[in-house]
């Protein structure tokens, strides 16, 4: 890695501007490949050199303006386009749900924590950015979905496939339709719980996630001392990795408390996962005061008590352990929510495919365009660059300025700090030859390609194939497009080449970079 801007440029507008239009946010890093001096791959040696290939693309900074034809490649995530209506009222009611309810909640504790000490700021802002990100895109898609009336679109599409099918006589749809909707309303209690589970426990609670001591307890029961030693020092390493410096157990300890609370609220006492018997009968109900004891007591509740562990390990220490016992419940409850969907997943597959084609069949004889779902493999669309509406009487341009960042500044809120290198470039409008034609510096500009999770890095080009941004996010009102894209509304949000190069070269004064690169303008 040879660059990347702070974060109070490559994370301008933090959550508050995340998935949101307009944005002035220079999300962007840069990376040198090396090798060995005949170019070829080779370990970490102070020989090697930067790696020069033969086809490389050319960053072009003559800018964009409306309707510009662009492409992006990349590796999106996956989206589900051909769910029945069921699927996506299964969708908002236990993913989705689970999301907004869970990690709003999560995410409130860890901000205070971050607020009241720079230190757990740092130590946290990777991981209340990595829960937010889709706390928001689910609250938007939910909004969107019903907004949009998408079910009533999903039912019309359903209606017109099986009319489809019974005008050629083909049943297969009908069939694949019916067992569908009967496998979602099969799964829908196991789906709910293990989405409430994951988010609450799983991913709530750092500390479910404690380093394995299954081979410490086996070495220790076969009393064979080297192995016991071998077991050991591998725990060490281990808890060294899980005592990092992103990890806080007091932070940990105040959000598992609240995690434990929202699980119980969210569901019935008789289904809870196994811990919960426990934390009833032998703290009367009280998940404070189990979460607390994990804390002062078990082996993993804090560095000195793994210390004090490590120096006398011991079998009863391990199997009565409050931490470990938790770890393994939720993983128990996992597994469990799990099978009880796993047949009935099995023919849902089988289902499913007959479904698609049968949508695929019908638009392919209305000669309208087919594409399969998003599955992680390198995936090119072709758009425009095109300003939306967002609501009645509003318009958002396709392009944000410098301008925006210097209107939104509040030293008073992290997310929109402006560094003063940066005020200085804007005041004096020093902006070199990355300036647009009228004088301002653009940072961010929109586009309507197919874009969703799995696309921020993706690079953008022109029609001649020339660099001229990176995608990054994408707006609020086009988060329904995982299950219902709507080119109209969804929109691609893009770092402008001519920004990045700007941060770099006048911001950064990283000019030997720029010198590396072929621009034209």
């Amino acid at each position: 890695m040879v660059g990347a801007p702070p974060s109070s440029i490559g994370k301008f507008g933090a959550d508050t501007d995340n998935w949101m239009w307009p944005r002035q946010t220079g999300d962007f890093s840069m990376f040198r490949i090396y090798a060995d001096k005949n170019g070829k791959s080779a370990e970490y040696s102070k020989d090697n050199v930067p790696l020069k290939v033969k086809k490389y693309f050319t960053l072009n900074i003559s800018g964009v303006k409306e309707k510009d034809y662009v492409m992006t490649m990349g590796f999106p995530g996956s989206n589900w386009r051909y769910m029945i209506s069921d699927e996506v009222e299964e969708r908002m009611q236990t993913t989705n749900f689970a999301r907004d309810t869970i990690r709003g909640v999560r995410q409130t504790v860890m901000m205070e924590e971050m607020q009241k000490d720079p230190a757990v700021r740092i130590q946290y802002a990777s991981k209340y950015a990595s829960s937010a990100n889709y706390w928001k895109n689910a609250i938007g898609m939910n909004e969107g979905l019903v907004r949009l009336k998408v079910l009533d679109t999903k039912k019309a599409q359903q209606e017109k496939l099986l009319a489809f099918g019974k005008s050629h006589n083909d049943d297969s749809y009908q069939k694949a339709f019916d067992l569908i909707r009967k496998i979602v309303a099969q799964r829908r209690d196991a789906m709910y719980h293990q989405q409430i589970l994951t988010e609450a426990l799983s991913r709530g609670t750092e500390f479910a996630k404690v380093p394995s001591t299954s081979a410490l307890l086996n070495a220790l029961k076969s009393k064979d001392k080297e192995k016991i030693n071998t077991e050991k020092e591998a725990l060490i390493k281990a808890a060294d990795k899980y005592f990092d410096k992103d990890y806080n157990p007091a932070v940990d300890r105040k959000v598992s408390k609240e995690m434990l609370k929202v699980y119980a609220a969210l569901i019935p006492e008789g289904k809870r996962i196994s811990i919960f018997s426990i934390i009833k009968d032998r703290f009367k109900g009280n998940s404070s005061a189990f979460i607390d004891a994990c804390f002062d007591n078990s082996i993993f509740g804090s560095k000195e008590n793994f210390n004090k562990f490590i120096e006398k390990p011991s079998i009863y220490k391990i199997e009565k352990d409050w931490m470990i016992l938790y770890g393994i419940s939720v993983v128990n409850g996992l597994e469990q929510t799990a099978s009880e969907m796993k047949e009935i997943n099995k023919a849902y597959d089988a289902a499913h495919k007959t479904w698609v084609k049968g949508m695929m069949d019908m638009k392919k004889s209305e000669g309208q365009a087919v594409y399969p779902d998003a599955n992680s493999t390198l995936r090119l669309t072709y758009g425009q660059v095109l300003p939306y509406e967002p609501a009645d009487g509003a318009v958002y341009n396709y392009y944000t300025t410098l301008k925006g960042v210097m209107q939104k500044e509040d030293p008073n809120n992290f997310e929109f700090v402006v560094p003063a290198k940066l005020k200085e470039l804007y005041n004096n409008k020093d902006f070199g030859r990355y300036a647009m034609k009228n004088g301002e510096m653009p940072v961010c500009f929109i586009v309507n390609t197919d874009n969703t999770g799995g696309n921020s890095g993706s690079p953008v080009f022109n029609s001649k194939g020339e660099l001229i941004g990176t995608a990054f996010d994408r707006n609020y009102e086009g988060l329904t497009g995982d299950i219902a894209f709507r080119p109209s509304s969804q929109r691609a949000a893009v770092v402008d080449i001519r920004y990045t190069l700007f941060i770099i070269d006048k911001f950064a004064g990283a000019s030997h970079l720029i010198k590396e690169m072929t621009i034209k303008e």
